[in-house]
């Protein structure tokens, strides 16, 4: 099997570099890529890509992240996210390629406290969300065939990361304030990752598997409670930590204001997934024990 993968050093496409090896050849790209083109800013060039590499699978890890900075930069936004993945679920239809992609939970407005369902209105409240939206749709619209993973609070060891970011801060201050009217799972780029390999194998042999799934760890949490588990975490996993942090104040997020306004309710049922493809989803702590160790070392 030969699988191409997109934007191969963010956090979720380095963990796929791991996961999809056991399945074949894997031509990993990012932006700097010479001999393909991995840029999604090109998608003409990543058409091209397809069409010369001759992949079974695409994986489409790469994307326009960065929330706020994609309101003052609107068409990359929309070339990354909606252009690009267009391009590439062309192709993918055109030589048979099964393509994943990754979504968000931004495509959904935010309200009320239910999870929400594969099949539930969307109605993104940002131009991320909205240019992720198109993408699926993209997607959806060319008849490739196709698994679309929308995920939320994505985090891994390597880079920086929420837990971090707590960690450092926790270290300088005795008082620290974070946000806890937004809801959501702390999710592993690891889990996406297996999860990912396990469904691309599933569904080439059973194509009716593809389709839309929402894909996090289970329970759920704000930012402040994520918080106060990684501080009281460390300090049992490394009982020596220095942390000066003696008070986590709940605030909300009206606290912070934000050039692209976040969900309050980023919970994602993830019963689909889990039947359709045999799995158990870990809960959202096991997950960040599991990075805190690492990164804590």
């Amino acid at each position: 099997m030969k699988i191409l993968l997109l934007g191969k050093n963010g956090q979720v496409g380095w963990e796929l570099q791991r996961s999809l090896a056991p399945l074949g050849e894997v031509l990993a790209l990012d932006r700097q890529s010479t001999d393909f083109c991995g840029d999604l800013s090109q998608p003409e060039r990543l058409a091209q890509t397809v069409l010369a590499f001759q992949p079974d699978v695409i994986v489409n890890a790469a994307a326009h992240t960065a929330v706020d900075k994609a309101e003052s930069e609107p068409e990359l936004a929309r070339c990354l996210n909606a252009t690009a993945p267009a391009a590439l679920a062309q192709a993918a239809a055109q030589i048979g390629a099964l393509l994943v992609h990754y979504s968000t939970d931004y495509v959904f407005n935010g309200q009320g406290q239910s999870p929400w369902q594969e099949g539930s209105a969307t109605g993104p409240l940002s131009v991320y969300g909205q240019t992720k939206l198109e993408g699926e749709q993209a997607i959806v619209a060319s008849g490739c065939a196709h698994l679309i993973f929308r995920t939320s609070w994505v985090y891994a060891a390597r880079g920086g990361n929420f837990a971090k970011t707590m960690l450092r801060l926790a270290a300088d201050r005795e008082r620290l304030t974070v946000i806890d009217d937004q809801h959501g799972a702390p999710t592993g780029a690891d889990l996406i990752a297996d999860v990912t390999a396990h469904a691309i194998r599933a569904t080439l042999l059973q194509p009716a598997l593809g389709g839309l799934y929402h894909l996090v760890a289970s329970g759920q949490t704000t930012w402040h409670g994520y918080a106060s588990h990684v501080i009281a975490q460390a300090r049992l996993t490394q009982p020596g930590l220095a942390l000066k942090v003696g008070e986590i104040a709940a605030v909300p997020t009206s606290a912070f204001p934000t050039p692209a306004q976040r969900p309050l309710n980023s919970r994602l049922a993830t019963h689909k997934l889990q039947e359709a493809f045999g799995l158990v989803l870990p809960p959202w702590q096991q997950g960040v024990n599991r990075m805190l160790a690492e990164i804590l070392g």
